[in-house]
């Protein structure tokens, strides 16, 4: 049992829940894709215009994908985040070991943002449409024999033309179907051979990092859980913590707690207090230790508490407090 009353056999694990993302993100990709190709693929069938524009429904939403997989994951930021701040180097003495951590969660995340790309790239081959646009013209000429006195320039602009079906002239229908077939064959034995490498690929990753981890298998599944347990009570304190300091900030301002049912009186902030909090706010520093995060809470560090104060159970007539 947990410390909530939860027996531990009926919590998913971090891996299963890797499992499952992963799993839901290569499902919406492959629909994502599927209507992509209904709505917006066109080819073009013209010379010089097919490579590029298979090659850019092929490759340019897979990279899209791989920098929202990389902009997701909260381990890049918390990668890159301060990493110019003066006292970084205070706190990574064993810089083989940082090096060695920086790679390790480097793969981790580029394992994750993987995920999409590769199962863009594998639908997209396995259905055959983008690469036979792409390659068309560059198929072998000997698809084209109904009149060897054709140039090579022409020969090619007619393959270009193979992928729109109205532009192929009656004669050479059967040369067209055999060209479209050897180009999906290419296209698809080429997507499962990726999907082939892929799955190889992570099984071999996941038995070297078993073999080469210090940890044994169960307590390899109780640091996972410690993490797991560390991240959310920290959290949970992180927002409490920022609350409760936030929340006196906002007492000092206005003269009472947000939430509180006895409220005697409130504080009347003056124009210049509220030009103080009033406008644009980044972080700024104090001192070599500690940052304001806010106008208010600027203002609330500076400022003494006086000023204006109301009685809520007395007619409205403001006085000032000294």
């Amino acid at each position: 049992m947990n410390r909530i009353g939860i027996p531990n056999s009926v919590q998913l694990t971090e891996s299963f829940l890797v499992v499952i993302a992963n799993a839901i993100i290569a499902i919406l990709t492959i629909g994502g894709q599927q209507l992509f190709s209904f709505f917006t693929f066109s080819c073009p069938c013209h010379v010089g215009q097919n490579l590029i524009y298979g090659l850019a429904f092929l490759g340019v939403p897979a990279l899209i994908l791989l920098v929202v997989g990389y902009a997701l994951n909260n381990q890049t930021w918390r990668l890159v985040t301060g990493k110019s701040s003066p006292f970084q180097d205070d706190t990574t003495p064993n810089r083989l070991l940082q090096c060695k951590l920086i790679c390790f969660v480097l793969c981790s995340i580029t394992g994750r943002a993987l995920v999409a790309p590769v199962t863009w790239l594998a639908v997209t081959l396995i259905n055959g449409s983008y690469y036979v646009c792409a390659m068309s013209e560059y198929v072998s000429v000997h698809y084209y024999g109904a009149n060897p006195n054709v140039t090579d320039s022409e020969r090619q602009r007619i393959l270009a033309e193979f992928p729109c079906s109205q532009l192929v002239p009656p004669e050479l229908t059967r040369a067209r179907d055999e060209v479209i077939l050897l180009l999906r064959y290419q296209s698809q034995v080429a997507g499962w051979l990726l999907i082939a490498v892929v799955v190889i690929t992570v099984f071999l990753s996941y038995c070297l990092a078993s073999c080469f981890s210090p940890l044994s298998f169960l307590h390899f599944r109780y640091w996972s859980s410690y993490v797991h347990n560390e991240q959310e009570l920290f959290d949970e304190a992180t927002d409490q913590h920022s609350r409760l300091y936030a929340m006196q900030h906002v007492r000092k301002f206005f003269g009472f707690v947000p939430g509180s049912e006895n409220v005697k009186e409130i504080r009347i902030p003056s124009l210049r207090e509220w030009q103080a909090i009033s406008g644009l706010a980044f972080l700024k520093r104090v001192d070599e230790e500690h940052y304001d995060y806010s106008l208010l809470h600027d203002w609330a560090l500076k400022e003494t508490v006086n000023g204006k104060y109301l009685k809520t159970d007395e007619d409205p007539v403001i006085r000032t407090q000294p």
